[in-house]
C-alpha cells in the first residue's frame, strides 16, 4: 500500500497575510494527523509574495509543537542558502524538542532568484561538488562519532530522517549513491521524473540509513464532492502556478470559473506538463488518476499537495484523499 503524506506549501491567499497562512498550516496538520496521513512537510522559499515558509525550521517547530504524532519536516531545505552547521543545530533543536518526528529533506536549488540569494549574503555556488560535500559534512555533524572539528549542540549524536529532493537526474544519482531516500518535485517539475527513478532504483546502494529505494513522489490532488467544483477549485493553484511560470509571483487567487479556457496556447502547454502529476475531481475520478500515475511509477509514498483559496474546501479535499486509501490499494 503507498503511504501518504501531506506537502503543505503555506500559500499566502490573495487578501490574507503569513500570520493567517500559519494558523492555516497549523489547523491542516491537526486535520492530517486525525486522518492518518504519515508526514507533513513545509519548503523553503524566498521572496515569494505567495509563500509563508521561508523561514523552515520556525514552521516545522510550530507544526510539530502543535501535533502529535505525525512526522514533521522539510521538504526542503535549500542547502546552498546555508552553512551545514547552522542547519545541524536547528534540526538538532528540532529533533530534541520532537523525538523520533523529524525529517530533514535536502535541495540543491536555492528556492530563490539571484537577486534573493545575493540579500541571503550567499553567493549561488555552480560547483556540482559543493552539494554533496555539504549534504556529507551536515549528516556528519549528527553522528555520534563525528570527526568534524566544530560539534553541534544540540544535533551530535541526535536522529532525524534525511531525504535527498530534486527535480533533475543528479538528485537522484546523490541519493542512490548515499542509500538515502528520494523525493521528486514531480508536483511541479514532472518533466525527467520516471528517468529519475529508474536512475535512482538501478544505483541504489544499501547503507545504515535504508536497505532499499524508497521513492516519494510530489502529487497536486484537487477532490470536491462534484467535479465541476474541483476544478473550479483547482483554478487557483492553475493560475498561481501559470503566473509564477510567466515570471509574475502571485498570492493565491480566488477562483475562477473556465480559467483554462482563457489560456494562450503556451500556457496550456505548461499546465498541461504539470497536470500529469495531478488528480483533479470527485472520489471516484481522483481514485482512478491515482491509481494510473501509482501504476505507472509504483511509488512507495505520495506527498499531497493542494493549494486551495477557501481552507475549509482544502480541507474537505484531504478527507476525501484520506477516504481513498483502500481503494487505491485495490
Amino acid at each position: 500500500m503507498t503511504t501518504l503524506s501531506v506537502l503543505d506549501l503555506a500559500p499566502i491567499a490573495q487578501g490574507g497575510d503569513a500570520a493567517a497562512s500559519f494558523r492555516n498550516s497549523l489547523d491542516l496538520a491537526c486535520h492530517a494527523e486525525s486522518l492518518g496521513f504519515h508526514r507533513y512537510w513545509l519548503a523553503e522559499h524566498h521572496g515569494m509574495p505567495g509563500i509563508a515558509s521561508a523561514a523552515t525550521s520556525v514552521l516545522i517547530g510550530h507544526i510539530a509543537g502543535g501535533t502529535s504524532t505525525i512526522r514533521v519536516g522539510a521538504g526542503g531545505i535549500m542547502l546552498p542558502n546555508h552553512s551545514p552547521l547552522i542547519i545541524a543545530e536547528q534540526f538538532g533543536t528540532l529533533a530534541s524538542l520532537y523525538p523520533g518526528r523529524i525529517d530533514l529533506g535536502l535541495g540543491r536549488a536555492p528556492g530563490s532568484d539571484q537577486v534573493v540569494a545575493r540579500a541571503l549574503r550567499r553567493h549561488l555556488d555552480t560547483d556540482p561538488e559543493a552539494f554533496p560535500q555539504d549534504v556529507l559534512e551536515l549528516m556528519e555533524y549528527f553522528s555520534a562519532d563525528s570527526r568534524l572539528p566544530v560539534t553541534a549542540v544540540p544535533g551530535k549524536g541526535l536522529s532525524v530522517e534525511f531525504w535527498i529532493l530534486g527535480s533533475s537526474l543528479f538528485g537522484a544519482q546523490l541519493a542512490a549513491y548515499l542509500g538515502l531516500p528520494y523525493s521528486f518535485a514531480s508536483h511541479f517539475a514532472p518533466q525527467m521524473m520516471m528517468q529519475a527513478i529508474e536512475i535512482y532504483r538501478e544505483s541504489f546502494r544499501p547503507s545504515a540509513h535504508l536497505d532499499k529505494p524508497y521513492v516519494m513522489l510530489g502529487y497536486n490532488v484537487f477532490a470536491a464532492d462534484d467535479e465541476d467544483e474541483a476544478h473550479y477549485l483547482a483554478s487557483s493553484w492553475q493560475q498561481s502556478f501559470v503566473s509564477l511560470r510567466n515570471g509574475r509571483p502571485i498570492q493565491l487567487p480566488p477562483p475562477v470559473h473556465g480559467y483554462t479556457s482563457t489560456l494562450a496556447p503556451h500556457e496550456r502547454a505548461l499546465l498541461d506538463n504539470v497536470l500529469s502529476c495531478a488528480a483533479i475531481g470527485t472520489p471516484e475520478t481522483v481514485t482512478h488518476t491515482m491509481r494510473q500515475f501509482l501504476a505507472r511509477t509504483q511509488a512507495d509514498e505520495l506527498i499531497i499537495t493542494c493549494n486551495m483559496y477557501d481552507h475549509g474546501a482544502r480541507l474537505r479535499s484531504y478527507e476525501l484523499v484520506a477516504g481513498l486509501r483502500e481503494a487505491l490499494r485495490t
